[in-house]
């Protein structure tokens, strides 16, 4: 009896485990943001090299931005409720491709390719995996996480108190060493995406995921074309 439970849980671990690897080449409850939210604007990090890693990453063909469809219509409802303070999204990132997040992990592993260092001043390159900055696996890949900001709808700057991907504490939403003027913009950026349904990361104040995701446990790999 005792070896048939252990065989039983050896199963249901594995079964587990492959539930989590699952990975999809599947695009059809995917869409781009622009195809929802007009005014939105972008600045597509990964597909330029203006990103930690100095280089353009692998599966960004278009510096276009895809969501699941789920994801999307909750960013439309924040997209509305900030338009009516005078906002703007500005987005960064959403969908991400699996063969991205490889691309990261390879070049963390590359000793002799430092990247920019600008993105990781006070940090060794070894402590962006370590840390837990970068996942082997990250909620991107799952379709229902956006990096993002607001603009003024003019397209006017709006301080954050730090720039995306900057790995430091001064990204943390709760970083007090700012001013109060980055404070309430930072929160208004945070309310808004948490009312229609986001939920926030402690360590990124631009980084959101869909509260009730459709795909918690698979990750996608298309192109962003």
């Amino acid at each position: 009896m005792k070896k048939i439970i252990i065989v039983l849980s050896l199963f249901i671990g594995l079964a587990t485990l492959a539930r989590a690897e699952t990975v999809s080449t599947d695009k059809s409850d995917f869409a781009l943001i622009s195809s929802v939210i007009d005014d939105a604007a972008y600045d597509i990090r990964y597909y330029s090299p203006n990103n930690f890693t100095g280089n353009k990453i692998d599966g960004y063909k278009a510096p276009r931005a895809y969501m699941t469809k789920e994801a999307l219509a909750a960013l439309a409802k924040a997209a509305d409720d900030l338009r009516a303070q005078g906002y703007r999204l500005l987005i960064w990132d959403a969908y991400r491709p699996q063969k991205a997040v490889d691309n990261f992990v390879r070049w963390i592993n590359d000793h002799a390719d430092m990247g920019d260092k600008s993105f990781y001043p006070e940090l060794q390159k070894s402590d962006l995996l370590a840390g837990r900055y970068i996942m082997e696996k990250s909620g991107h890949t799952r379709g229902s996480t956006v990096d993002l900001t607001i603009i003024k709808k003019d397209g006017g700057f709006v301080d954050m108190g730090g720039t995306f991907d900057l790995f430091s504490e001064i990204s943390h939403p709760d970083y007090e060493n700012i001013t109060a003027e980055q404070k309430r913009n930072r929160q208004i950026l945070h309310d808004a995406m948490i009312k229609a349904g986001f939920n926030a990361l402690d360590s990124e104040w631009w980084h959101f995921t869909l509260k009730d995701e459709p795909y918690p446990d698979t990750y996608f790999d298309f192109d962003v074309e």
